[in-house]
Order: C-alpha cells, then structure tokens, then sequence
C-alpha cells in the first residue's frame, strides 16, 4: 500500500500518558493518537478533528484558541481527563480500522486511582468496544458511547456530533 504524503509507516505506535489528577470527574477515552498528534506530542492534534470544538462547546469556552498546555490545564479544571484504551498497536496511518496487535490498558487498576470519577466517555467505536470490554458493568460509573471527533468520521455531521456530545457535561461540576 502506498503511502500518503506525510502518513507515518506501520509500526509500533504507543499512547501518551494520561492527563487526569485526583479530581478528574470524567474521563473522554479516545483510541490511539494518530499520527499528527504523535508528531506534535498532544491530543486530537490533527486540524480535521473536532474533538477541541466539541469540548469547547460543552464546556462553554474556547479551546482551540488556547495552547495546548493550557487546553490541558482547562480541562483538569473543570475535571475532565484525557487517556486512550490502548497503550500500542501496529498501525500504518491514523485510522483505527487499520489498527492490529494492539495492547491494551489496565482500565479497571487505572479508574480505580481516580476517587472522584463518575463517568467515562468512549470518543468513537473503538474506543467504545475496547473500553466497555474491559470495564464491564462497573458499578457507579456511568459510560457513554460518543460518535468519534474525527474528521475521519463523516456520517454526522458536525451538529450532530455536538448534540451526541452535549450530555457529558451533566457529569461535570458547574464552571466557577
């Protein structure tokens, strides 16, 4: 197969460490970082998805105008973490389809750290099958499936996508 200009080979490709502290509320788990957000080193890095947008609008403020230490900063403040499902897999390009050998994440060990959790939400399928496979029905938690933020996602539209996503902030505490 042919590679795209500017399309990373397949190869290992592992996750970043989480962005949570002991007051993260929800936890968003995406996938495995794509190869914009591998080269740039941050989240949802690519322009085409719409994960910052998204986010943004639940929480009712701007993050794709911030940097992304302070988009990070943000989000610990109003109690949202970030993490993936899985921690390596095989992968040529960004698109989970092509995703094989992966190793996931201790989930369970991992949620179990964190005192003040009440929901986790899957941003897309992938997310979202891993994730529930591992959990199970935990107890307490409530787990919410969200249509991928990916640009690579088109069969919503973008204001559909928001609307998909608004609930998760009835799990977060009131903005100060």
């Amino acid at each position: 197969m042919a590679l795209r200009l500017g399309q990373m080979p397949a190869r290992r490709k592992a996750a970043f460490p989480p962005s949570v502290d002991a007051d993260t509320r929800l936890l968003i788990l995406g996938s495995l970082p794509g190869d914009a957000s591998i080269r740039q080193g941050e989240y949802y890095a690519h322009r085409g998805n719409a994960f910052w947008a998204l986010l943004g609008e639940v929480l009712g403020e701007d993050l794709r105008g911030q940097p992304y230490a302070m988009r990070l900063k943000r989000l610990r403040a109003r109690g949202v973490g970030l993490w993936d499902v899985i921690e390596s897999a095989e992968r040529e390009g960004s698109l989970d389809g092509a995703i094989r050998g992966a190793e996931l994440r201790d989930l369970g060990a991992f949620v179990a750290r964190l005192p003040a959790l009440k929901a986790i939400a899957f941003n897309g399928k992938t997310a979202a099958l891993h994730g529930r496979r591992q959990l199970g029905a935990r107890t307490g938690l409530a787990l919410i499936d969200l249509p991928s933020s990916s640009g690579a996602y088109a069969s919503l539209s973008r204001d559909a996508k928001q609307a998909a996503w608004m609930p998760i902030a009835d799990h977060l505490p009131a903005a100060s």
